[in-house]
């Protein structure tokens, strides 16, 4: 049995769940949502703050501060508690308030952006916000998920290889794209051991991470409102963009048969199945990634008067989840 001593010692990267009989096509669902942050964030996290230990940046009496949607904000709080390290997330309006308590109850300071820059929107002043405390406290060290080679690096040493460990046969894999940490690091990983893979990123429609057109975005976790400086498409062979509403869908369908996963799920499933299904892929074998969980989420997408009021009446009675994918 495992014993550990600080909470970022555990996480269950091993957990499958073959979705073929819930959507007809052959998916196999990776979860990373089973360590004490709840989410893949964690080695992103934990791998940056290691980092910025061994080059000297953090020590004693210093504060982390992370611009964040959410999910890397409660893997920060949660490895800043077990290391005594002060935490603020600077996070905006559209954080779940269920993740805003749980980073609170970790002991975290938690500062939520109301009004969006004019040019960069939220993403923009949450950053705006960082620097400027940064300049006025040196005590503050941002790890800067966005530009940082360490989120990505931790997903090269770890998820891509578990994946082609376990399914040395892989032909597709499946990877939402936020901050492209995870997107990237999986990506180098198969292009440089298994190049035979096809490495597919899903992103939510009204991201910019890809050249497409900027739109309300209402889900925290995948796209950006600029480009994401990790992003290499070099190693992307295909990008699909997924509806939101159509990511609400997957996920309540999910519930439905007992698995209650978070919107990014929703969103790579949905672009997952989608091209499953356009590709006629039965014999092939695919993995996509699950970012988190669902009970952060069930005070929106799993709360029929918010999803009814963002995407109107009747949203959740269509149950086609590849409705809205666009390939790219």
């Amino acid at each position: 049995m495992p014993i550990i001593s600080v909470p970022q010692e555990f996480n269950q990267d091993d957990l499958y769940v073959d979705l073929r009989s819930i959507f007809g096509n052959p998916l196999f669902l990776k979860c990373e949502g089973f360590n004490f942050a709840g989410s893949v964030k964690l080695k992103a996290a934990n791998e940056m703050v290691e980092a910025a230990e061994r080059g000297g940046a953090l020590r004693r009496g210093s504060v982390l501060v992370e611009s964040s949607s959410g999910n890397l904000g409660v893997a920060l709080s949660i490895i800043a508690a077990s290391k005594g390290y002060g935490f603020r997330c600077v996070t905006d309006s559209r954080c779940n308030l269920a993740t805003r308590l749980l980073m609170e109850a970790l002991g975290a300071e938690v500062h939520v952006i109301t009004e969006p820059d004019p040019e960069t929107g939220y993403l923009g002043a949450r950053l705006n916000y960082v620097r400027n405390l940064c300049a006025s406290d040196r005590r503050y060290v941002w790890l800067n998920q966005y530009t940082n080679a360490n989120a990505w690096k931790a997903h090269y040493r770890t998820t891509g290889p578990a994946i082609a460990q376990q399914f040395p046969g892989l032909d597709v894999v499946f990877v939402g794209a936020g901050t492209t940490g995870t997107l990237m690091g999986c990506a180098r990983y198969f292009k440089d051991h298994h190049p035979s893979v096809r490495v597919v990123a899903v992103d939510t429609v009204g991201s910019v991470s890809f050249g497409t057109p900027a739109a309300r975005r209402m889900l925290p976790g995948l796209g950006m409102n600029v480009r994401p400086p990790l992003l290499d498409e070099s190693y992307v062979d295909e990008v699909l963009h997924v509806e939101e509403a159509d990511a609400i869908r997957t996920c309540h369908r999910l519930a439905r048969r007992g698995f209650l996963f978070g919107g990014s799920t929703g969103t790579v499933v949905s672009g997952a199945t989608g091209w499953l299904a356009r590709h006629g892929a039965r014999d092939l074998t695919a993995v996509a990634i699950a970012p988190d969980l669902g009970e952060r989420y069930l005070d929106t997408i799993y709360q029929s008067n918010w999803v009814q009021d963002l995407y109107g009446e009747g949203v959740l009675a269509l149950d086609d989840p590849s409705a809205g994918v666009r390939a790219a």
